[in-house]
């Protein structure tokens, strides 16, 4: 139920004394003035508001009427209404004949800003809940059941298949402010899809998953617009809340392991890096443990990391050492030696694919230098 508060009384008589030519006051349900240009009736009880209340009609007053009664001023008063219920008073102060003109003028504008007040409120209330009812997304005690219920109370509307995406915030950008002017920038921009605040420094994007999956030109609007974008990550698209939860939980771990390992890409996509991510996030386990095992001695011999580094290189080629060479700018006889010098210190065969697959992965886990 609404109700007219002194923010929102002040609002109105300002915006409404910048086009009018006479004092306006705004009474509420009890007929107590609380918005006034004239500071000194703040606070100050209306009889001629009173009667407006009791009979729900506009009441004019002239000099003779007022004079009858407590707090008043020659002028006209007005019942305020939002969806057809008595929420306050308007009052215009002066000669009747003068003001009455103005009247339809006044109620116009208040009601406008009542209805938008109404709204952002509606607005605000229902972003509090979403966000709620993400929190309980991640939450894999809170049952699908309930959330698919909480999503229909909220109007979620879903059409399946959908592709979450994660917006993260630029890192020099103030976050609490950037987050809500993103959100509010990617509800305008993409209207049909569904834009959520996730923590205070993320966005979640749940857009159609029939269209085109976002691409680096993306990016680049974004960063036209001045949009406080600072990387998208990506995941594939899913077709239940079970799914959702699954996929809200990979993209999170993305973005821990991008900031982990110093990715510099902006646009990364979760299926190049689901392995990796996975192994990430189980860190500090034995198993993890043992895949990082063979490559800490490496680590410790290589001072400079130029063994890794070819090691790196030598794995994204693979094994070609033509094109690896090439790609390091040194010659083969360089690369074999480096690359017997990496199978002795690691104790590995780099000519059996269960060892360099143990390597990949192992490499995965490591920031490049």
């Amino acid at each position: 139920m609404f109700e007219l508060d002194r923010h929102l009384a002040q609002d109105i008589v300002d915006r409404a004394m910048a086009i009018l030519p006479y004092n306006v006051n705004v009474m509420d349900r009890q007929g107590l003035i609380i918005g006034s240009g004239d500071s000194s009736r703040i606070d100050t009880r209306h009889e001629g508001a009173q009667l407006v209340l009791a009979n729900q009609r506009v009441v004019a007053l002239d000099e003779q009427a007022a004079a009858c009664l407590q707090g008043v001023k020659p002028g006209i008063n007005l019942p305020l209404l939002h969806a057809g219920r008595l929420v306050g008073v308007l009052g215009i102060t002066g000669d009747p004949d003068q003001v009455r003109p103005f009247a339809e003028l006044l109620r116009m504008t208040a009601e406008m800003l009542v209805e938008q007040r109404v709204l952002q409120a509606e607005q605000h209330w229902r972003g509090q809940q979403q966000e709620a009812w993400l929190v309980n997304l991640l939450d894999r005690k809170y049952a699908i059941e309930s959330l698919t219920e909480d999503a229909e109370r909220l109007r979620m509307r879903w059409n399946w298949p959908l592709q979450p995406c994660l917006i993260c915030l630029s890192a020099e950008t103030d976050h609490q402010h950037a987050q809500g002017q993103l959100v509010t920038q990617m509800r305008a921009r993409h209207p049909a899809d569904i834009v959520l605040p996730l923590g205070l420094h993320d966005v979640l994007w749940l857009r159609s998953g029939k269209s085109h999956a976002p691409k680096l030109s993306w990016l680049e609007q974004v960063d036209k617009r001045d949009w406080p974008v600072g990387r998208l990550l990506i995941a594939e698209a899913i077709d239940s809340l079970a799914d959702l939860r699954e996929a809200t939980e990979a993209l999170l771990n993305l973005r821990d392991y991008a900031q982990d390992l110093r990715l510099s890409e902006r646009l990364i996509r979760l299926a190049d890096y689901r392995l990796a991510v996975l192994l990430h996030h189980l860190q500090p386990s034995w198993t993890v443990h043992q895949l990082l095992a063979p490559l800490e001695p490496l680590r410790q011999a290589d001072g400079n990391g130029q063994l890794l580094h070819t090691l790196r290189v030598w794995l994204a080629h693979n094994g070609h050492a033509q094109s690896c060479a090439a790609a390091l700018a040194i010659h083969r006889n360089s690369l074999r030696y480096r690359l017997e010098r990496i199978a002795e210190i690691t104790g590995l065969n780099l000519d059996a694919m269960p060892h360099r697959v143990l390597l990949s992965i192992g490499l995965s886990l490591l920031p490049e230098k």
